[in-house]
């Protein structure tokens, strides 16, 4: 037990950190660990790797994760702003680098390799860009001479052009509503929003006219009859032949043909093996997160610190929904993992990154005390304290 009268590095974190947050996150990391022995062995087994492959690398990346997340956790919010214009300025540069030399996967260039290992640099560029623009949000607000809030603009065109030359679409729409939130919350008009709002439909639009495979993702799901849905299809009937109980760690089946079983549809191998009540609990966990977030973002005095909390959370929510609405057949099919419980390393380190610094925003500081002068009866100012 640490004690209160410990004035330690981590006595201090201990004191001061979001418990509830946290122990929601090392829940969420020990369920993506569970899960991962139990959708990712059919689909090692399908490419030819040994049965636990993806369950060893999930492991592996775990520790690094975790590593991130308490060492984030530990900043200052002045210092968390620097750490996210670094990796935004870092991960900027790799993913212009990622469109001529990355990795093409099913004609998209979102990977770059390192020695053996793949990096996408666009997931690390999620939660930097949310503070940095929650940055110059906080900055114009304060100071109305510096244009914060264009800058933030020019700041989403940039990474919203570099996702779609990837492409990728998905992750411009979660970055835009995410850029969106936080402007939102900074105190703009409603005609601000109202524009936004039609520029995001003209967006949509654009995208299902010009890129095919944008178009081709909406027809299916509004008209299964005119594509390929053996994924969707997959992941509805392991969610309906789960039930209320599941058919138990290890004993599903749908999941041995479903191709993406370990990470965009890991929800619905939780669902068949462990039930409707289970996978009903782990969105309430990934709901805490959320209202306790955007809870502990309100308390904050400071506009950046709340700014940049509240944008964290939304990021973190909206790519939890729309994995999950993926799954149960309610968005059409996009590739986007599920925080802390998708395998992947590029999405773990990067999201332990993010609610690192969520974790770092919301602790309990003191509050500065401000200086009072008051007169006594014979004119003399008195300097006090509240």
């Amino acid at each position: 037990m640490v004690s209160r009268t410990d004035r330690s590095m981590f006595a201090e974190w201990w004191w001061t950190v979001d418990k509830v947050l946290l122990g929601c996150f090392l829940a969420l990391m020990t369920g993506g660990a569970v899960l991962s022995l139990a959708g990712s062995p059919a689909v090692a087994e399908r490419l030819g790797y040994d049965s636990f492959h993806f369950v060893t690398r999930h492991l592996i990346f775990l520790a690094p994760a975790l590593a991130v997340l308490i060492a984030t956790s530990l900043l200052t919010p002045r210092l968390a702003r620097r750490a996210a214009m670094i990796v935004l300025a870092a991960s900027l540069v790799l993913m212009v680098a990622t469109l001529f030399v990355g990795v093409e996967v099913n004609g998209a260039r979102r990977w770059i390799a390192f020695g053996g290992l793949s990096l996408q640099a666009s997931e690390f560029m999620k939660p930097a860009f949310v503070v940095v623009v929650a940055w110059l949000f906080a900055e114009h607000a304060r100071r109305p001479d510096i244009p914060g809030n264009l800058f933030a603009l020019i700041l989403l065109a940039i990474v919203a052009a570099l996702l779609i030359a990837e492409p990728d679409f998905g992750q411009t729409m979660l970055v835009v509503l995410a850029w969106g939130a936080v402007f939102f919350m900074a105190g703009v008009s409603w005609l601000w929003v109202a524009a936004l709002g039609a520029a995001a439909i003209v967006g949509v639009i654009f995208a299902y006219l010009t890129l095919p495979h944008v178009a081709a993702r909406i027809d299916r799901f509004v008209s299964p009859q005119s594509g390929d849905t053996f994924q969707v299809d997959r992941a509805m009937d392991s969610v309906i032949g789960g039930g209320w109980f599941g058919q138990g760690p290890g004993e599903g089946v749908v999941k041995r043909v479903l191709p993406d079983a370990h990470t965009d549809f890991i929800f619905a191998v939780a669902a068949e093996e462990f039930g409707i009540l289970l996978s009903i609990l782990l969105v309430l966990v990934f709901a805490l997160v959320v209202l306790r977030g955007l809870s502990a973002s309100a308390r904050q005095r400071e506009p950046f610190a709340r700014l940049a909390a509240a944008g964290l959370v939304v990021l973190f929510g909206v790519q939890s929904a729309i994995n999950i609405a993926v799954n149960l057949n309610l968005l059409p099919a996009k590739g986007m993992t599920l925080p802390f419980i998708s395998y992947g390393g590029s999405s773990m380190i990067a999201v332990a990154f993010g609610m690192g610094l969520l974790l770092s925003f919301t602790r309990r500081r003191a509050e500065p005390r401000q200086v009072v002068r008051k007169v006594d009866g014979s004119g003399l100012a008195i300097a006090g304290q509240v």
